[in-house]
């Protein structure tokens, strides 16, 4: 079975979000976004070929998990890396 890992990079960005998140919004919305998150995690260990490869990179793929939120992975064999987590407001140049 395969294991999800985050980047150092994609822990950051998820903290900035949830940060933002919290003083933004209730608790609610950072509790549905660790939910968007973990249902993620559930999907890609079954199906990690399900989502689109990123238009700016063969190597990664862009799962688009709510209007706002993406994240984009690749995989190997034995494991899928989580390499960013983005708000889909963000600027595509700041994309991996």
């Amino acid at each position: 079975m395969l294991i999800v890992v985050y980047t150092k990079r994609a822990i950051r960005q998820s903290e900035i979000i949830k940060r933002y998140l919290s003083e933004k919004f209730t608790q609610r919305e950072v509790d549905h976004f660790y939910a968007l998150l973990n249902d993620f995690e559930n999907v890609i260990v079954e199906f990690p070929e399900l989502f689109r490869k990123s238009s700016t990179n063969s190597q990664l793929h862009r799962a688009v998990l709510s209007k706002q939120l993406s994240v984009f992975y690749r995989h190997s064999k034995h494991e899928i890396t989580v390499m960013g987590i983005l708000d889909n407001r963000m600027n595509p140049k700041r994309w991996p």
